[in-house]
């Protein structure tokens, strides 16, 4: 061997050595594939080449990579990277079209004309067939022994990187799988407010894209890669999780009375209307004057009512609490001849309530779902890539001015990711299509609200900013 070709062999197991440290590296699988395919070419001195994985299932291989060819897949055994396959030993050929084995329809589909080709099979750590390297028309006559034995010497470490690669891409289906499961978990406990898990994640990961393109001054140099963004829509899609500890009958209360509470205040008005029909006949039957009674009927009435209105979760009124609190003083006679309130303390207590649904009993229990939340995803063992899931979905109901909850934290404690978050999940939750509790607010008016929330020092004014002048808002909106 003469000092040129010695110099460039060793020139090319070097450029094997230095892919290998790449694709050992390399966790994405489809660049780590098109690293192997143009090394394989500059390796072997080919015109094309291409990279075919086994799928055992189909018994058949498929293109995952190629130099100018669309996909492809064949039958394991058959064609030339079939046969590599099927035997685990390399084939080369220096001339195609004198091969029984070689497919002429691929040429005269991509009106290509192969040549030369050399198939080298590619085994993982256990020494199963994972796939085929295939080089096609080198460029300077047919492949040699040495083309073959440096492409095998390529093939091993490619194929423990695609092993590697694959798994990688398993344990991402299976965060993905788990993840979407514990959405719909969240989601069928409370169907009102199906997909705002899924809105808030994408307005979160717009917004961080928006902000690495125009960061506003307090975040320059801020950039999200995409692990990055995946723990940012990770966080986002899980922040709810913990209501699953939340009793449902609170999760989704409407309005101030469970229905079933309010069934026993109408029984109660019932039993007190017949009472008074009763008392109105006998006044009847012994002459007595109706009217007092009449009144009494119509006073009852009305006070109904201001049950009704009150039960709902609106603001309520200075009168209709008045009104309330007279009603809970009244009492009349069940049939049993037993005096009974119309209101009980609990129900005038609830029908209180100056704003909302919820008693502050409720309240709290609702806002204990951050802490669920936490406590769960900390359980997780997450990837490094993805270890901060848990600390950025734990502060999206905390304030930068320390009024927020569960743990009240100073704005230095609230990282950008959850800030980010906090804006898109307090945006989706003011535009939703109607809840039992509230009417969808219109966009203007919810930006708005979270522009009087900034002004206040409760939410991140410059990253608002990027929020309202990219248009992030618009990722949900509902088009016109």
């Amino acid at each position: 061997m003469s000092d040129t070709e010695l110099a460039r062999r060793l020139g090319k197991l070097q450029g094997i050595l230095e892919v290998a440290k790449a694709m050992g590296a390399e966790r994405h699988l489809d660049r780590l594939l098109g690293l192997v395919v143009d090394e394989a070419a500059r390796v072997a001195e080919a015109d094309r080449c291409t990279l075919f994985l086994v799928d055992r299932e189909r018994a058949e291989l498929w293109s995952r990579v190629a130099h100018g060819a669309a996909t492809i897949r064949i039958p394991l055994g058959a064609g030339i990277a079939g046969a590599a396959a099927a035997s685990g030993a390399p084939v080369r050929i220096d001339d195609a079209y004198a091969d029984p084995r070689f497919d002429r329809e691929v040429d005269r589909a991509t009106g290509y004309r192969t040549r030369t080709v050399l198939a080298v099979p590619m085994r993982n750590t256990k020494g199963e067939v994972v796939g085929v390297l295939q080089a096609l028309n080198r460029r300077d006559g047919p492949f040699t022994a040495e083309d073959e034995e440096l492409l095998g010497a390529l093939a091993g470490p490619a194929a423990s990187a695609l092993e590697n690669a694959v798994l990688n891409e398993e344990i991402e289906r299976l965060f993905e799988g788990f993840v979407q499961a514990s959405v719909l978990a969240i989601e069928q406990r409370d169907p009102s407010t199906a997909g705002h898990s899924a809105r808030v994640a994408t307005l979160a990961v717009s917004l961080a894209r928006a902000v690495e393109r125009a960061p506003p001054p307090p975040w320059r140099g801020v950039a999200f890669d995409a692990a990055a963004l995946r723990q940012l829509r990770y966080a986002a899609l899980l922040h709810d999780f913990g209501k699953v500890g939340v009793r449902e009958h609170v999760l989704v209360k409407a309005d101030k009375l469970h229905p079933h509470e309010l069934e026993l205040v109408r029984a109660r008005f019932d039993l007190a209307r017949a009472g008074l029909e009763n008392e109105a006949l006998r006044a009847r039957l012994e002459g007595r004057a109706e009217a007092p009674i009449a009144d009494r009927r119509g006073e009852l009435d009305a006070l109904w009512e201001v049950v009704v209105a009150a039960n709902r979760p609106t603001v309520l009124p200075a009168e209709a609490s008045a009104r309330l609190a007279g009603a809970a003083g009244r009492a009349f006679r069940d049939p049993a001849g037993a005096e009974r309130p119309l209101l009980t303390p609990l129900e005038l207590s609830c029908l209180s309530i100056p704003k909302g649904s919820l008693s502050e009993a409720e309240r709290s229990e609702i806002e204990a779902h951050v802490t669920h939340t936490f406590r769960f995803l900390r359980e997780i063992p997450w990837t490094r890539a993805l270890r901060r899931v848990p600390e950025i979905a734990y502060g999206h109901h905390e304030k930068l001015d320390g009024r927020g909850y569960p743990r009240s934290v100073p704005a230095e404690a609230i990282p950008i990711e959850t800030r980010m978050m906090t804006i898109s999940d307090i945006y989706d939750a003011l535009t939703a299509s109607d809840r039992p509790y509230k009417k969808a607010m219109p966009v203007e008016r919810a930006l708005d609200v979270l522009a009087d929330e900034a002004r206040r020092g409760q939410l991140d004014a410059p990253l608002l900013a990027v929020f309202v002048e990219a248009g992030v808002w618009r990722e949900t909106a509902n088009p016109a």
